[in-house]
């Protein structure tokens, strides 16, 4: 397994992100997963290798999820996956999943540094 970044290339915090890895010289797979959403089976995965729930790295001031009234969504995990599959612009982004099977929302040079401490 490899690492991937699963970013949008309009947010500079995902450029930030990927100059980090090609700084650091990690080859890496690049996923714009806004053009590529995730199946609920792939979010679901990512989220458990994160360690987090879906509503722990949603996007809340996107203005889909003020529309869905995201906010106050009962935390039921398939239903928010779902949700954020259908939505991808409500992940929170960037992703950075590491060869040795973790991931991290890389949203600053510190995540960045700690997902490749753990690769």
């Amino acid at each position: 397994m490899s690492t991937e970044i699963w970013h949008n290339p309009r947010c500079s915090k995902s450029r930030a992100a990927k100059a980090a890895l090609d700084e650091a010289g990690v080859a890496y797979t690049e996923r714009r997963y806004l053009d590529e959403p995730p199946t609920a089976e792939e979010l679901d995965a990512v989220l458990r290798r994160i360690g987090a729930e879906p509503w722990e790295v949603a996007r809340l001031n996107e203005p889909v999820a003020k529309e869905l009234g995201l906010k106050d969504l009962e935390h039921d995990r398939a239903r928010w996956i779902e949700t954020m599959v259908a939505h991808p612009s409500l992940i929170q982004r960037p992703i950075v999943l590491t060869g040795d099977g973790s991931a991290v929302v890389a949203r600053d040079p510190g995540a960045v540094r700690k997902a490749l401490d753990s690769a």
